[in-house]
């Protein structure tokens, strides 16, 4: 299997972009490749330009790596 991409964000509670005011970030894919993932990302950031605390990225996902650790 290959990688894929999601966009990955929403608004947060503050600038340390922590907690999600939802609870939980938003989603967006999967894309089979990353141009597709970024042009989404690009109409999210673009449209939340003016809100300092909504943030979008682009995570690559690969179930063929090991998870990558977060301590």
């Amino acid at each position: 299997m290959m990688a894929r991409f999601w966009v990955v964000g929403g608004e947060y509670a503050d600038t340390n972009f922590d907690i999600t005011v939802t609870g939980a970030e938003e989603w967006f894919g999967p894309y089979d490749d990353y141009e597709d993932a970024r042009q989404v990302w690009q109409r999210k950031a673009w449209n939340t330009v003016d809100h300092a605390t909504t943030r979008y990225r682009i995570e690559r996902i690969d179930p063929d790596e090991p998870p990558r650790c977060t301590d």
